[in-house]
């Protein structure tokens, strides 16, 4: 082969090559500017309590004697700002506590496992430090599976559960492991976020305002990549093997907002109606909406928790 031919393939062959590694670097070097920008424009909101060693960040609402304490769902970027139109529906009668779990919302990152018995034991403290003795638990998804093992502990304390479409120990694929290789990789490499840009808005028609769906944006770029929620997702099979035969105690009052639509998990309803029979005071309501139904639905989530309370409690 003459020594133009090989140069003349040489230098294709880098051109080929190196278009997608140009493009990789510009991607990357974008994203490393913007997280930074985009570090600064996030706003402060809640309050810190100290866990360990580190900070967790709640957000209070509400100054009245019965208290509901909210816990948000696998890859829930901003639980303190997801429950906004459920809090403000509920503040006028109860004080409610949104809890941001490590690696979520304003919370610190942690090395420590994301297992339920270390999430449910971080909350529990996190209660604990601001004095909060007597509560219901509102579980978003797998807060449902972690709400278990929390009553199981805390019996004491938990006065009844509410699930919002709340996940179940034996719904089909919940041991079934996400995987969670690259994901760190393809968000330094700003490909993450470059899919973002051109993906749909996820918070269209929801009743959030510009400046909190901006916020949630902010939060997604920064935690749903960051370590603690990445090994959260990896813990997501160990988790539910965990909570399998687990129930709730018979003597507690259940209420379960479940969506009758749109949901690909075989059973869905029945799953949910089981766990409502299981105890004696259960009730299940079907609702139509996303998974996240405290969103359009917060008003008849409030009404029917107020009457639930009401009958269960006598307020």
């Amino acid at each position: 082969m003459k020594k133009s031919v090989k140069k003349a393939l040489v230098i294709t062959l880098v051109v080929v090559l190196g278009i997608p590694a140009f493009g990789l670097m510009a991607t990357a070097g974008v994203n490393a500017v913007a997280t930074s920008v985009e570090a600064s424009e996030i706003r402060s909101y809640g309050q810190k309590v100290r866990v360990g060693d580190r900070d967790l960040n709640v957000v209070i609402s509400g100054d009245h004697a019965a208290t509901v304490v909210l816990l948000p769902g696998l890859g829930t970027a901003a639980p303190g700002l997801d429950f906004a139109p459920l809090i403000d529906e509920l503040d006028d009668t109860y004080r409610v506590i949104a809890v941001e779990p490590f690696g979520t919302g304003l919370s610190d990152q942690t090395d420590v496992p994301r297992t339920t018995a270390n999430i449910v034991a971080e909350v529990h403290e996190a209660l604990a430090q601001l004095g909060v003795t007597r509560y219901a638990l509102a579980a978003h998804s797998i807060s449902g599976l972690y709400a278990l093992a929390y009553v199981e502990a805390h019996r004491d304390e938990v006065t009844a559960f509410v699930g919002i479409d709340s996940s179940v120990p034996a719904q089909p694929g919940g041991e079934e492991p996400i995987p969670t290789d690259g994901i760190a990789t393809l968000n330094d490499l700003g490909i993450t976020r470059a899919i973002r840009a051109v993906s749909p808005d996820p918070y269209a028609g929801t009743p959030f305002d510009a400046e909190t769906k901006r916020q949630m944006g902010l939060l997604a770029t920064r935690n749903a990549a960051a370590p603690t929620m990445i090994d959260e997702t990896a813990h997501k099979a160990e988790n539910f093997r965990d909570a399998a035969g687990r129930t709730f105690p018979a003597d507690l009052p259940v209420l379960l907002f479940v969506r009758v639509d749109g949901t690909d998990v075989v059973g869905w309803v029945g799953l949910h109606r089981e766990q409502a029979a299981s105890v004696t005071h259960g009730i299940l309501v079907e609702m139509h909406g996303d998974h996240y139904l405290h969103y359009a639905n917060a008003p008849q989530i409030a009404r029917d928790m107020r009457a639930f309370f009401a009958e269960v409690h006598g307020r």
